[in-house]
Formats: C-alpha cells, structure tokens, sequence
C-alpha cells in the first residue's frame, strides 16, 4: 500500500525524523551535546559520548540504563529557565520541545500551547515552507 502525500495541517503530527540526520551526515548527539549545561558537559565528556548510565523512575522506583545527553537534557539543562527562553530562535525552540518530549508527536496547535510565541498558522509555515531544518518533519500516518 502506497502512502499518498498530504499537505499538513494544524493537526498535523511533527517529530524529530532521525533518519533525516543520518541522510545529512550529521550527528544528533554532537547537536544534542552542545545544548547541555556546563555541568552537565563535563559530565558526559568523563562517561564519553555514547555512555548510557543508570536512572530511577522517580514514580516506579524502577532502575534502567538511559543515554546520558537525552538523560541529562530532561532532567538538568531543559529544566533550565533559558533552555527554551524568548530569545531562543523559534526552529532551536520547536527542536529542544521535542527532545524534552522523548520525540513523541506533536501537532502544530501542540507545539504552540507549549510554546506560546508565534501563531499556529504562523508554526505550520516554517515548518513546511522550503528546507527542512533540524529534522523538523510531519510522521507518516
């Protein structure tokens, strides 16, 4: 079964598409290193880049092994008040929402409740007009 191409809309449902990084030959984690806290930077330059450490489900107790950066992005640098402040550009702002949200979908009226910085219609234009940036892409439904 073919999928058909549809234009988005405001419901639409965006995410991170991995593979779009991996066409580019880029690395995420050198983009996702970049966005840690000092603190947490020199954390994860002792584990190495790719170190995946132990953390407690505060609401289980449960114990798994988690990536350090993603880790680190949630639970120290984006809780940070600037991490997705007003003055952060608002592509930087929609990419960094996303990796506080695990990559789970969001629609553009979504994005625009969390964000509240720019019109949904106004979100759905950048996000669709030209070149992808980031990785920024509709899912395939």
């Amino acid at each position: 079964m073919a999928l058909s191409w549809r234009r988005p809309t405001l419901d639409t449902r965006f995410h991170i598409d991995m593979g779009w990084w991996e066409g580019q030959r880029r690395d995420i984690r050198v983009y996702l290193r970049d966005m840690l806290c000092n603190e947490c930077r020199e954390m994860v330059q002792s584990y190495g880049m790719d170190a995946r450490i132990d953390a407690v489900d505060e609401t289980t107790g449960e114990v798994s092994r988690v990536d350090a950066i993603m880790h680190s992005l949630r639970t120290c640098c984006g809780l940070q008040s600037d991490y997705v402040g007003p003055n952060t550009p608002i592509i930087e702002a929609i990419f960094r929402t996303f990796i506080l949200n695990d990559n789970q979908p969001l629609s553009v009226r979504e994005l625009h409740e969390q964000l509240n910085r720019r019109p949904p219609e106004t979100l759905l234009r950048m996000l669709t007009a030209g070149e992808v940036y980031l990785g920024l892409r509709p899912i395939r439904e």
